[in-house]
């Protein structure tokens, strides 16, 4: 029996967070350039949280914390517009915090861009609490964007693959390198070290684990090849102790890095590994982290591309 070639995801409209840190300007300024590749609006965000802080805050504060909003928004428009005069940008000042501001912005569809920190951050490889917070708990994409402001292409997209359950998230790294006229890179990080002192070491010869995994990133590209017959697909197994340095280390010669987020314990609460936090800390470029099961959701999903919370 033949084997049901999955569907192709369609990249949706962008949301991009805006705080007036220059990480964000930076955020949007990328996030732009993703939203005219796509062919898709650009919708930029700014979490008043004006909901909150009416507990405790006067009615003149509150305005001034949204006429402040509306100038940030109005501004970064401004700076999009000149880059990117033909591109559809909307802006929204939402009531809510950031995090649950930029999820309901997204929809169920769309991709979140966040800077890789944030007004609050302690130091420039920190990532800000809001970022951190949606990359652990969206249900759509998240792409942090990290590294020089101003970096020469390489005309590549790596995903971070282990095995044939990253197929469907892996297809979102397809079509990104599509959209970007890129090849797509699969590396599959082979840490040793895991392997020291198991029941495997004892039963297997290393060799033997190194070809199956060889032999796994080769069947994951062949598959995206099937599905995106005109892609330049190559994989390719890494040997090393530390997965999460080994992939730091690849970011520094890719446009894109994405990686599949683990599904949470016993399905419940933000879940995100060492390798998906080293990644956003500390990566060379900006780095897509895609939820799973998104893209077989959205085979199915009915209904508007956003949901957002437009504020007042």
């Amino acid at each position: 029996m033949d084997r049901e070639i999955p569907a192709r995801p369609e990249l949706g409209a962008v949301a991009v967070g805006v705080d007036g840190s220059p990480s964000a300007r930076t955020a949007a300024l990328w996030a732009a350039a993703e939203a005219d590749r796509r062919g898709r609006s650009l919708h930029l965000v700014h979490g008043g949280d004006t909901d909150r802080r009416a507990l405790f805050a006067d009615a003149d504060t509150i305005q001034a914390v949204r006429e402040a909003g509306r100038d940030l928004l109005a501004e970064t428009a401004e700076a999009v517009r000149k880059r990117f005069p033909d591109l559809t940008v909307t802006r929204e000042l939402s009531r809510r915090e950031p995090i649950a501001g930029l999820r309901a912005a997204a929809g169920h569809r769309g991709t979140i861009v966040v800077g890789h920190r944030g007004l609050g951050g302690f130091a420039t490889l920190m990532l800000g609490s809001v970022g951190l917070g949606v990359a652990a708990r969206a249900d759509v994409p998240v792409i942090v964007v990290r590294g020089e402001a101003e970096r020469p292409e390489t005309g590549s997209v790596t995903a971070a693959v282990h095995n044939s359950a990253d197929l469907e998230w892996l297809l979102v790294a397809a079509a990104e390198a599509q959209a970007r006229k890129a090849a797509l890179r699969l590396v599959s990080v082979w840490n040793v070290l895991t392997h020291v002192g198991s029941i495997t070491t004892m039963l297997d010869d290393l060799d033997v684990v190194a070809r199956r995994r060889v032999r796994g990133a080769k069947e994951l590209a062949d598959r995206v090849r099937e599905i995106y017959p005109d892609l330049i697909v190559g994989h390719h197994v890494e040997t090393g102790t530390s997965t999460p340095g080994i992939l730091i280390d690849a970011s520094g010669h890719t446009d894109l890095i994405v990686m599949g987020r683990g599904r949470r314990p016993l399905g419940i609460g933000p879940s995100l590994g060492r390798v998906a936090h080293a990644l956003i800390h500390h990566a060379h470029c900006p780095v897509e982290i895609v939820p799973p099961a998104f893209v077989a959701r959205n085979a199915t999903h009915e209904g508007p591309d956003t949901d957002s919370d437009e504020g007042p």
